[in-house]
């Protein structure tokens, strides 16, 4: 029976999928698109906005896993798939009334509805603007009319199903192999955000973001000692299309890391003390995130977040001043090839770019939007505004941001060669940060020994603790642009609703002095 809820969400699909189709060549919006962001603008500037904009949006998201066990009782092996999808189709308004935002949002996408909208948020406008201390400013930007979408070859969504589990299974199978390896498991997730945006400023811009992630790993057991490890590859994680699934390699690291997770159960644990670190871009991408990308948020420093993310140490004052190594050159961007946070243009029709953050350890500027950009006394936004949906306000969202590669001539054994006692960390871990990331302290997947120059045999239970500007002042060498990787987060939460992003850091292995190395589970 054809209920009125399946008739209405076929016919949502359906809306989206002919709003969102488009040649492949295609160099600009959808008409029809255009004609109901049209709808917003004129309703907008009846009630006498000074500014709008609105975004439909279409998401879907697919995650595909399957796990490897023991039957508990038989020894026979499980194996579990699992299948997830959801969808999601909608608009949002925003405008400035008497000097103060407002936002109304709907999933029925017609030309009534979004002029409906656009009147509520007009209403939530000008209640905002009744408490609103100054009004609104926002830097300049330049109109355009575009089409951009990820580059890629192969819809990853349109890629049968029995395909992907074919290779998950595949992939698990050879992480289990061995008789000390008590489960496997392999995931891919896909994610593919349609989107368009109209302001009343002139532009009018239509999107495709495309991302593709996964992982594998192995989890060994040693029931005479009550110790289990696990080991666990996560290849770079991209936009891009399923053509890149190939070079993921996950088939290949599959049974690198059954021998590692194998070798950690009983590798001795490392003996703390102050110790020099080398950090592969796997693990070293986190600490970037955390202790470089979410201070060097705008509003994160003026206290906004201060409720929920918490603030940051790096101040406006500090603007100029050296806060890490002559070693550290740290870009914001938005262009990086296959990077996560990579876009043609942010969510306020801003064009991608990339700036510096940090130049040879001294702060020059954060990320911003084009609210925030004269706070700091600039004139351009960077193009950090970002919504995780339709539903959601945009507001400033972390860009990829990554650490410039060392000399060409400096290379991963040249790094390892200067390190008398140390350790060699890969994969991310555990972690924690206090509310102005000043003091903060990593776990991660698999540790080795550095002794005399030499990288010697794994250890375990590892972390270590830090002061963030202490951490990268004692940064001392990073490798050459061949051994720059980028890898990516898909759960950064911030605000209230939380909203989450997905960006990508990247940099080469890089070498630390003397930071405190703890004993841990």
């Amino acid at each position: 029976m054809l209920t009125r809820r399946t008739f209405l969400t076929a016919s949502s699909a359906a809306l989206a999928t002919r709003l969102f189709a488009a040649p492949k060549d295609a160099r600009t919006p959808n008409p029809e698109l255009e004609k109901l962001g049209a709808v917003a603008l004129a309703e907008a500037k009846k009630h006498k906005a000074t500014y709008a904009d609105v975004r439909i949006v279409r998401i879907n998201d697919q995650r595909i896993g399957l796990r490897l066990s023991p039957e508990r009782g038989t020894g026979k092996t499980l194996s579990v798939p699992n299948v997830s999808e959801d969808s999601s189709f909608g608009f949002g308004v925003r405008v400035i009334v008497d000097g103060a935002w407002g936002f109304a949002s709907s999933p029925l996408v017609t030309p009534a509805e979004i002029a409906r909208v656009t009147g509520e948020a007009v209403i939530i406008a000008k209640a905002n603007a009744t408490i609103q201390p100054k009004p609104v400013q926002l830097a300049a930007v330049k109109a355009y009319r575009d089409r951009w979408e990820t580059p890629h070859q192969r819809d990853p969504f349109a890629v049968p199903m029995a395909e992907k589990l074919e290779l998950l299974r595949r992939v698990s199978e050879e992480a289990k192999k061995g008789p000390k390896v008590f489960s496997s498991a392999a995931t891919l997730s896909l994610r593919g955000e349609d989107k368009y945006f109209a302001s009343s400023e002139g532009s009018s811009i239509q999107q495709l973001i495309l991302q593709i992630y996964g992982n594998v790993d192995a989890t060994a057991v040693d029931r005479e000692n009550n110790i289990s490890r696990t080991r666990t590859y996560t290849p770079t994680q991209a936009s891009a299309g399923w053509e890149y699934v190939p070079e993921m390699n996950l088939e290949e690291n599959a049974q690198r890391i059954r021998e590692e997770v194998v070798e950690h159960l009983t590798a001795p644990p490392v003996k703390p003390g102050k110790k020099d670190l080398l950090l592969m871009p796997n693990h070293l991408m986190l600490t970037i995130h955390e202790s470089v990308a979410h201070p060097t948020e705008l509003d994160r420093a003026l206290g906004y977040e201060a409720n929920y993310a918490g603030t940051s140490y790096i101040t406006p004052d500090k603007i100029g001043k050296r806060i890490a190594s002559e070693h550290c050159t740290f870009i914001g961007d938005r262009t990086s090839p296959r990077a996560l946070g990579t876009v043609g243009y942010d969510d306020e029709g801003v064009k991608a770019s990339q700036w510096t953050i940090i130049d040879k350890g001294i702060f020059k500027s954060y990320q911003t939007t084009r609210e925030q950009a004269h706070f700091i006394g600039e004139k351009e936004s960077h193009g950090c505004s970002q919504a995780d949906s339709w539903a959601t306000v945009p507001f400033q969202r972390m860009p990829n941001v990554w650490l410039q590669a060392g000399p060409r001539e400096t290379t991963l054994e040249s790094l390892i060669g200067g390190i008398e006692d140390g350790v060699l960390i890969d994969g991310r871990g555990s972690y924690s940060i206090d509310q102005q990331r000043y003091n903060i302290q990593f776990g991660g997947d698999a540790f080795w020994e550095i002794k005399g120059g030499k990288k010697r045999g794994m250890i375990s239970r590892v972390s270590y603790q830090s002061r963030t500007p202490d951490f990268w002042q004692a940064c001392d060498g990073t490798a050459g642009p061949a051994y720059w990787r980028q890898f990516g987060t898909t759960g950064d939460a911030k605000g209230e609703p939380t909203q989450i992003n997905s960006i990508s850091h990247g940099c080469s292995p890089t070498r630390f002095r003397g930071i405190n190395v703890i004993l841990t589970d």
